[in-house]
């Protein structure tokens, strides 16, 4: 019987301190002293015992600001002295969309490889932008058997890259009647890719790759990047390169099982010699969306090409590229899907998404929108405790030296991310009774959308919406 797909992760505490967000502090001068247990005492998570040590090393004291808000001293005192503060250097990481919550739940999580629970509960909107306007059916969490990461049922993960037949044939003694290609599969819908920003030192790069390479993935990177040192990784590295110098790679692509190529008006010429040097090269096809191109039109003129995979790309906060009023990924996505469908050629190949993935949450529903699978950079440097501070892009230092982490601990960390993300994603596969992920593709009906709700509910009482939800 097949091993189960399992990643294993072990607990990477951070180098530098995270910049946490609460603290709770005391005005000692009401305390009794009296107390016989001090609700400092009874902290389950040590905080004020932590603090303590923290600022008794320090010339200048300051607070670690890594209360978990469970509101227990606070409650508990006799005498009322606590009080919960925020942390200001905490509303300044990050941007509107990787926010200071999203970068500090990513910390947690590629510290610990578990899943980010909050005492205090989720304190967010009802309904906001992007993905925040889609909730999942959870149906049927009530059913005990559908428990995926506890291991009554085994739920799987995996999707494949490659090109499926569109139908099959058998001669009268059972055998196959056409040539079915390699199936390329990978046991998570995770994919990796270099970042366009960062401190991309080779070390951060080797981190990457060795945490591609110990859960089965595979990582994006330019043709141009891959030298002799990262030779080790093969076929985890999926090269890409463009109309016009493909030809250069020729040996590298000869070595890989996978390759990407940049859309541009006339590729389809290409596909054919890319196959060319390898028969058993799975093409991808990487398509930015953006206003001034018909992406839905042209990924169905590509399915009906050489190539396997159509990876389209938003910009880092999910949007439409060169818009005024830009669409959320969500929506190109639904839209790129549905006319693959109508095009009877969407079981054949593959989507992969980049762009607006931030969280565990995030995978599962780009998939309900019409995707195979996701490709993430961000997440990867923010799991090696970037900041996103931006100083790198203005020339100055690294705050937690990130050129000099030690690979096996940043792979560490990042291998902790996905064993986190894959616990979330099969809590909500098992809470919408699914078994495969692959089932969820395009699954619509087990989602609900704000936009559509508002518009059903209250547009013929109050009128329909003028601006776009998705419009900051």
């Amino acid at each position: 019987m097949p091993k189960k797909y399992t990643i294993h992760t072990k607990p990477a505490p951070p180098k530098f301190y995270p910049v946490g967000k609460y603290a709770t502090i005391e005005f000692r001068e009401n305390c009794a002293g009296s107390c016989k247990e001090c609700v400092k005492k009874k902290c389950v998570y040590d905080i004020f015992k932590n603090n303590y040590l923290h600022m008794s090393n320090m010339e200048e004291p300051e607070y670690l600001y890594t209360c978990n808000s469970c509101f227990r001293c606070i409650q508990e005192c006799t005498k009322g002295i606590f009080s919960r503060v925020i942390n200001p250097e905490y509303r300044e990481i990050g941007d509107e969309y990787y926010t200071p919550d999203v970068i500090n739940r990513t910390w947690y999580q590629a510290h610990t490889g578990s899943i980010p629970v909050s005492g205090a509960g989720y304190r967010g909107p009802f309904a906001g932008k992007g993905f925040d306007s889609m909730w999942t059916d959870m149906s049927e969490i009530v059913r005990p058997t559908r428990d995926g990461i506890h291991g009554r049922e085994y739920i799987n993960t995996c999707i494949e890259l490659s090109r499926r037949p569109e139908r099959l044939a058998f001669h009268e003694d059972g055998s196959l009647a056409v040539t079915v290609k390699p199936i390329l599969e990978i046991p998570l819908p995770i994919l990796f890719q270099k970042p366009k920003f960062g401190v991309l030192s080779k070390k951060v790069l080797v981190s990457m790759l060795k945490a591609a390479q110990t859960i089965g993935t595979k990582m994006f990177m330019d043709a141009a990047d891959i030298d002799e040192t990262l030779e080790p990784f093969g076929t985890v590295i999926i090269p890409v390169v463009k109309k016009e110098n493909f030809h250069e790679f020729t040996d590298l692509l000869k070595r890989s099982d996978m390759v990407e190529i940049d859309y541009e008006p006339g590729i389809e010429t290409v596909l054919d010699a890319l196959k060319t040097v390898n028969e058993n090269l799975v093409i991808s096809v990487g398509l930015p969306l953006s206003a001034n191109l018909d992406y839905a039109g042209i990924g169905v003129d590509l399915s009906k090409t050489a190539m396997d995979t159509l990876h389209v790309y938003a910009d880092y906060n999910g949007r439409e590229f060169n818009s005024q009023n830009p669409r959320f990924i969500k929506d190109m996505l639904r839209d790129i899907h549905v006319a693959l469908v109508k095009a009877g050629t969407r079981r054949q190949i593959n989507i992969l998404a980049s762009g607006g993935v931030s969280m565990a949450e995030h995978v599962n529903k780009t998939i309900i929108c019409g995707a195979d699978g996701v490709v993430i950079d961000r997440p990867l440097l923010l799991a090696m405790e970037c900041r996103l501070c931006n100083r790198c892009r203005n020339g100055l230092s690294c705050p937690v030296n990130l050129e000099t982490i030690d690979p096996e601990y940043g792979s560490n960390r990042i291998i902790n991310l996905m064993g986190a993300w894959r616990n979330q994603m099969l809590e909500m596969l098992g809470a919408m009774g699914m078994r495969e992920a692959r089932r969820l593709r395009g699954e619509v009906g087990r989602s609900m959308w704000f936009e559509d709700l508002e518009k059903e509910s209250f547009a013929p009482i109050f009128g329909e919406r003028k601006v776009s939800l998705d419009v900051g």
